[in-house]
């Protein structure tokens, strides 16, 4: 456990962050799953949800949850995913 003064709030605002966090993560595992179930039944409705799963990916990443590269790797393979139904 920390002992200083500066250590004591910093682990304070890293348990804050860590919340904040876990809660983001959560929400682009959600919408994920959300894309992928649509992709194995609907081509309209999982583009629907590709929408918005970029989106929430996105500003995960530019939050700093997930980094930028991570981010636009699951955004790419999410659309290639989609995009396959369509052929």
């Amino acid at each position: 456990m920390a002992n200083h003064k500066s250590a004591i709030k910093r682990a304070r605002q890293n348990e804050d962050r860590r919340l904040r966090n876990r809660v983001v993560k959560t929400r682009v595992k959600n919408v994920t799953k959300a894309v992928i179930g649509a992709a194995a039944e609907n081509t309209d409705e999982a583009r629907q949800h590709l929408q918005t799963a970029q989106s929430i990916i996105a500003k995960a990443a530019k939050k700093g949850v997930v980094h930028r590269r991570a981010a636009a790797r699951k955004i790419s393979r999410l659309a290639r995913r989609v995009n396959a139904l369509a052929s």
